[in-house]
């Protein structure tokens, strides 16, 4: 596993936020914006997701809708990269075990910390430049529960399972 980072949520302010707080942190900087694209969930072209870092820490910023329309959805969360498949099978076994298991790779843990479990590779996928290879990428994620960046990877290049 790479790393476990701060996830924030927001309605619809990520890109806003995310600008502010680094014109007020010396070492701070933007890595990197994906964006939607016509599969939503969110408007065309709105930041999906803001990378960036504060005094050397890695975090991640969504515009996801409003947290209460999300399952509850608390606006901080854990983000865990995971550099396999079977690291994201393991730790959302793990992990979701007597908690709950929400859309899109989230789930609960039983103590009620939220945690998102993603598979290496899927930044680039939903991130593409190719748009309509990043749609079939987004509407496959819109299904799952648990990430299957096979499954991501196949959408993407539009093979059926």
């Amino acid at each position: 596993m790479s790393q476990i980072i701060p996830y924030l949520w927001y309605d619809d302010q990520a890109e806003e936020a995310v600008q502010y707080y680094v014109s007020i942190f010396k070492d701070s900087k933007i890595e990197h914006i994906s964006r939607y694209g016509e599969a939503g969930p969110m408007p065309e072209g709105m930041a999906m997701t803001v990378e960036f870092q504060i005094f050397g820490q890695d975090m991640l910023a969504l515009n996801g809708g409003s947290p209460s329309a999300a399952n509850g959805q608390p606006p901080v969360a854990l983000f865990a990269s995971c550099d396999t498949q079977d690291e994201v099978d393991d730790l959302w076994d793990k992990l979701s075990a007597g908690g709950r298991k929400l859309q899109c790779g989230w789930l609960v843990d039983k103590y009620g910390i939220t945690w998102n479990i993603v598979p290496t590779g899927i930044a680039e996928l939903l991130g593409s430049d190719d748009t309509e290879k990043q749609q079939r990428a987004m509407q496959a994620m819109l299904k799952m529960e648990k990430l299957d960046i096979n499954e991501l990877r196949r959408a993407y290049e539009g093979v059926a399972s």
